[in-house]
């Protein structure tokens, strides 16, 4: 199956329109749909209806392997490249916006205190992102974070051979305004604050609230952006209660320590191959080398 045509297809699924999938990957409409017939006549199925342009049973079969599959092709180009090259000044981090920590942070100063010439840029984007970034060589470090019960793993994206190595646990702190009933408690049991209202946020998403405790965590006010400030303030307010690392808050809040489930948040180091230099002198520092 060439690879080529198999983005083709994904970029036709993904637009439902053969000009548009045209547009963004700079061929000719007439050049997309011929690449398009020559993958079906390779599997010798449809994989597009034309009108409307959708995948039939089969497309839809092959979008399920399509996006690891490139992937796994762009990580292993970029995993020979990086072995090639020399080593330069510029690290690329990519980080959750809770990954860098006080803690790491303070690593990273050190990282850097010993490479004066070292250019570090810092991109914030999602878990998945992470990960994805690092395999495609957008990336040369990660860091990821998220909930999960003291010493496991985060659950990462299938995106081939990649290191992840855990440098960061902490408590978990629920957010709540001052003056809440609560907020005097020593500890909190999640379960008991499953009828209150919570913000939605992707630093703390409700449906992993639900997976650790049953159903229940109504909604309240939603905010997609990653800046803990804003969450701090939402909560201050009286908007709903949220979950962070106890490093994150408590600001403008009441910060309680959870008790119950026994939940930390963790965060990874991520990296794929890792030729001597810059790359591999910083993530032996972020690991506390």
């Amino acid at each position: 199956m060439d690879p080529h045509l198999l983005a083709t297809f994904v970029a036709v699924a993904r637009h439902g329109s053969f000009s548009a999938a045209a547009a963004e990957l700079g061929y000719t409409q007439s050049a997309v749909s011929q690449q398009v017939a020559a993958l079906e006549s390779d599997l010798g199925l449809a994989l597009l209806t034309r009108r409307p342009v959708a995948p039939t049973p089969a497309g839809r079969r092959l979008l399920e392997h399509a996006d690891p599959l490139l992937l796994r092709l762009r990580a292993a180009r970029a995993d020979v490249l990086r072995a090639a090259a020399p080593p330069g000044h510029l690290l690329r981090l990519a980080a959750t916006p809770l990954a860098l920590n006080p803690v790491l942070a303070g690593r990273l100063a050190t990282a850097c205190a010993r490479r004066p010439r070292l250019d570090v840029d810092v991109h914030t984007c999602g878990r998945d992102d992470v990960a994805v970034t690092v395999a495609r060589g957008e990336a040369d470090l990660g860091l990821a974070d998220g909930i999960v019960a003291p010493s496991d793993p985060l659950r990462l994206p299938e995106t081939g051979p990649m290191t992840a190595t855990g440098v960061a646990e902490e408590d978990l702190h629920v957010m709540l305004p001052h003056g809440h009933p609560l907020s005097g408690r020593t500890a909190l049991r999640l379960g008991d604050l499953a009828d209150a209202r919570w913000l939605r946020t992707p630093l703390c998403p409700l449906p992993r609230l639900r997976e650790l405790a049953g159903d229940g965590f109504p909604a309240a006010v939603g905010y997609d952006g990653e800046d803990v400030h804003t969450v701090l303030n939402l909560v201050a307010a009286g908007h709903g209660l949220t979950l962070l690392p106890a490093s994150a808050g408590p600001g403008p809040c009441a910060g309680v320590r959870l008790a119950e489930p026994r939940l930390v948040h963790r965060v990874e180091l991520l990296h794929a191959t890792l030729p001597d230099g810059p790359g591999s002198d910083v993530a032996a520092i972020l690991t506390g080398g």
